[in-house]
């Protein structure tokens, strides 16, 4: 039994890029880059999604002024590139406790 828990997502990132999407949204929903760059440092992974093309991608969960987000991100390794996709507060219809794994659909 694995006790370890949560995983953190540790960026190793020389350089972080929002998408158009990403920059769009954080602005619909008052979200900062500051945010999602705490995120990045401290956020902890929900998903991991390593067929995304053209780079494996993850969904992380942080906090920011009480309010949870979800923050996806491509790496691209090779480069020491993060590339953050998208940003969202989730939903709790969509969400079980924590913000942690999605309710199955009925």
């Amino acid at each position: 039994m694995n006790n370890a828990g949560p995983e953190i997502y540790a960026v190793e990132c020389l350089d972080v890029r929002f998408s158009h999407h990403a920059l769009l949204r954080m602005a619909q929903r008052g979200i900062s880059q500051t945010d999602v760059m705490r995120a990045l440092l401290h956020g902890v992974i929900v998903e991991k999604y390593p067929e995304d093309a053209p780079y494996p991608s993850q969904l992380l969960l942080a906090w920011s002024v009480q309010r949870p987000l979800h923050i996806v991100v491509a790496k691209a390794k090779e480069l020491g590139l993060c590339i953050v996709i998208t940003v969202y507060i989730p939903e709790s219809d969509h969400w079980n406790d924590g913000w942690m794994t999605r309710r199955e659909k009925t």
